[in-house]
């Protein structure tokens, strides 16, 4: 890449020109003062950002040899608390306090519905899911094993759509029930007025229906007696659209490979089209071009002739990269790489002064939305805030315009997630709890205690369950209802959605107002549950409770005096093996971040690198342990290529895995180096790998 000078830092050229000729026309923001205020912003914050990394290492050794030093011992959960506290890895509980985060969009703050996470980098990804604020429920029904059985043959299956027709109707029953017990199965030809129990749900006409609302979610029925749908029906419903994915996470880092410069223009410049509203997409599927571009809003002429205009597209957050690693997309004067977390805070903002001027439609508050993932504890979410507050001096913004969304999933922002939610208490705007990075965390952090249980037992050990009841209350406590979202983690089977709709409403039920879905489909789908649920009302019968204290969730899910099966041993290696190769293969070959990867029962699941960290710091813990050898790893790998191999021998793009291709050396390097990895984190093994890769011309 060629490097630029500007304000004393060297600079990739394509990201010049990005920022220059494409990023800041029309934001008011110049190009000399654009690189000087960067280049200030990195002078004061590159060096606190690596002392809080230093940290890090500092509160693991203290741990590592704390655990050394009692080892053979049964874990005093006093002594170890106190441990803890004294080494600075607990602090003190704030006081009492509320979140005074103001100026948040409705779909964050008051609304409860399905969330999607998508890649950056995948521009089509991004149009299908923010184009997911509304889906159709007779399509999630009709495509999918939510209803029983499938379609039969060519076009359209009459009898399964019957089955579509009876089980939406049953939905609009419960949700929109009709005047006078009347079914809607039985309801007649449609009128100008469709008598409801409670007429407020009746919001008005669009130009193809009527459109009804229900625990603040909207609800367009369709109505078409021309089509072979609405032909069949009585009534001439046609369609139920469902409003689903009220947010969006456009994702910048678990969910993507970007490994240099050209890889980040790539992801804000979709970001940028997103917030510019004109991001656009052309494909080509089954022999047609296939032209995507984003929604319009809906028109809605209410009752007394007023019009209404409801959002056409999912509100959307950015996710930065987190704290660790550094991009060599720009050089400080001393030669250093940038801290990439840094720069994302300053990129992304910036593009979304589009949106602020009026052009993307995304915030109507005037509110940037950035997820911040992978902090460790109260310290590092104030360099964040304070880092924002630098942004919005740059930017020329009032302060918290940027808000936050602190992902819960490191164990030292857990067991500290009221003083972290305080240090951001002006901008924060979502919690979310994330099951695989907190595992692996979880394992990392307390690698030298003993060998842990099997990765699928995780589920239900004590720690996971205070975890996931402590996110709920803890932020209900500090007063988020009402102002932010309360989040839960991913549905990771996009097939299984009959199991979807049986488990999941345990999200809701739970308090959280948002649970993420891996596709637009999912999102209709799920949407059902926030109707069968009240989720705000839930909220305040929870917030009686007070939130449970730390002990539970600081218990190690070690198994010191298992009798271990030499088969089990094998089917854990074989299963984290295979998920580690087939993730792997896409990032290092083919830079995919984020795809269906089937696992060893061939189920596909939507991996990303959250479950390549757990299932790495798994099997290094049993090595480090003594629990396999690494020569039952190295034979479990070579079985597992040849199985990842066959999984995906239909990708023309695809190359076989051998102990020598630099795939193979990465996944391996994830294991055998994996105690020795920052936190247990993927990306530095990765990103030198995949540079490595693209250095060949990949």
């Amino acid at each position: 890449m060629s490097m630029v000078e500007r304000a004393r830092l060297s600079v990739d050229g394509e990201l010049v020109n990005f920022v220059e000729k494409e990023v800041l026309p029309g934001t008011g923001v110049n190009a000399e003062d654009f690189w000087a205020e960067l280049a200030h912003i990195l002078a004061r914050f590159q060096g606190e950002n690596l002392a809080l990394l230093a940290e890090r290492e500092r509160l693991q050794s203290a741990i590592d040899g704390w655990h050394l030093a009692h080892k053979g011992r049964a874990l005093d959960s006093i002594a170890y608390r106190n441990f803890l506290t004294e080494i600075g890895y607990l602090v003190p509980e704030p006081a009492p306090f509320q979140v005074s985060t103001d100026n948040v969009d409705a779909e964050i703050a008051t609304l409860a519905g399905p969330q999607l996470v998508v890649p950056a980098l995948n521009a089509r990804f991004a149009l299908n899911a923010a184009n997911a604020r509304w889906g159709s429920l007779y399509d999630a029904l009709y495509g999918t094993d939510a209803l029983p059985g499938k379609a039969v043959g060519a076009g359209y299956d009459k009898a399964r759509g019957g089955a579509v027709i009876a089980r939406a109707k049953a939905f609009l029953d419960e949700a929109v029930p009709l005047a006078n017990g009347l079914p809607w199965a039985e309801l007649g030809g449609v009128s100008d007025n469709i008598a409801l129990a409670d007429p407020t749900q009746y919001v008005g006409t669009t130009d193809v229906g009527r459109m009804f609302v229900h625990h603040g979610l909207h609800i367009h029925v369709i109505f078409d007696p021309t089509h072979p749908v609405g032909r069949d029906d009585p009534s001439g419903i046609s369609d139920v659209i469902l409003e689903s994915a009220l947010t969006t996470i456009i994702d910048l880092e678990d969910s993507v490979a970007a490994v240099d410069g050209a890889d980040k223009v790539a992801g804000w410049r979709n970001w940028l089209g997103l917030m510019q509203g004109n991001l656009s997409e052309s494909f080509v599927k089954d022999g047609q071009t296939i032209h995507r571009r984003l929604n319009p809003d809906i028109m809605v002429t209410r009752p007394d002739g007023s019009t209404l205009a409801l959002p056409g597209r999912s509100l959307m957050f950015v996710r930065n990269v987190g704290h660790l690693m550094s991009n060599p997309c720009i050089l400080l004067p001393d030669g250093s790489p940038v801290q990439e977390g840094i720069l994302d805070a300053v990129m992304t903002s910036c593009i979304a002064l589009h949106d602020l001027r009026g052009r993307g439609g995304n915030s109507r508050t005037g509110s940037i939305y950035i997820v911040k993932p992978k902090m460790h504890g109260p310290a590092e979410a104030a360099f964040t805030n304070a880092l924002f507050d630098a942004v919005e001096d740059m930017l020329g913004l009032p302060r918290h315009s940027i808000k936050v969304g602190v992902m819960d999933e490191e164990r030292r922002t857990s067991a500290n997630l009221g003083a972290c939610i305080h240090a951001v208490q002006g901008r924060i705007a979502f919690i979310n709890t994330g099951f695989l990075d907190r595992t692996g965390d979880e394992i990392h952090t307390s690698m030298q205690a003993g060998p842990m249980i099997p990765k699928g037992e995780m589920k239900t050990s004590q720690w996971i369950a205070a975890y996931e009841d402590r996110n709920v209350r803890i932020g209900l406590a500090c007063g988020l209802s009402g102002r932010a979202q309360i989040g839960k983690g991913m549905w990771a089977m996009p097939d299984l959605m009959a199991a979807m709709i049986e488990q999941k409403i345990a999200h809701p039920m739970s308090g959280a107002n948002t649970a993420w879905v891996p596709s637009p489909t999912a999102a209709t789908l799920h949407a059902l549950h926030y109707h069968a649920v009240d989720v705000f009302a839930r909220q305040r019968d929870i917030a009686k409770e007070a939130p449970p204290g730390v002990d539970r969730l600081l218990h190690i899910p070690t198994a010191p005096a298992r009798n271990w099966d030499a088969a089990e041993i094998t089917r854990e290696l074989d299963n984290n093996c295979q998920g580690i190769l087939g993730y792997v293969v896409r990032w290092i070959d083919q830079g995919v971040g984020c795809s269906k990867v089937p696992d060893i029962n061939d189920v596909a699941l939507m991996e990303d690198r959250a479950t390549l960290r757990i299932s790495s710091q798994a099997i290094a813990n049993w090595l480090h342990h003594g629990i396999c050898t690494a020569d039952a790893v190295d034979a479990a790998l070579t079985r597992m290529a040849a199985k990842v191999d066959a999984q995906n021998a239909a990708d023309p793009l695809y190359q076989p895995l051998t102990s020598d291709t630099i795939a193979f050396r990465a996944a391996r390097a994830l294991i055998f180096e994996g105690i020795d990895q920052p936190s247990g984190y993927t990306e530095p093994l990765l990103h030198k790998y995949r540079l490595a890769k693209k250095s060949l011309g990949a």
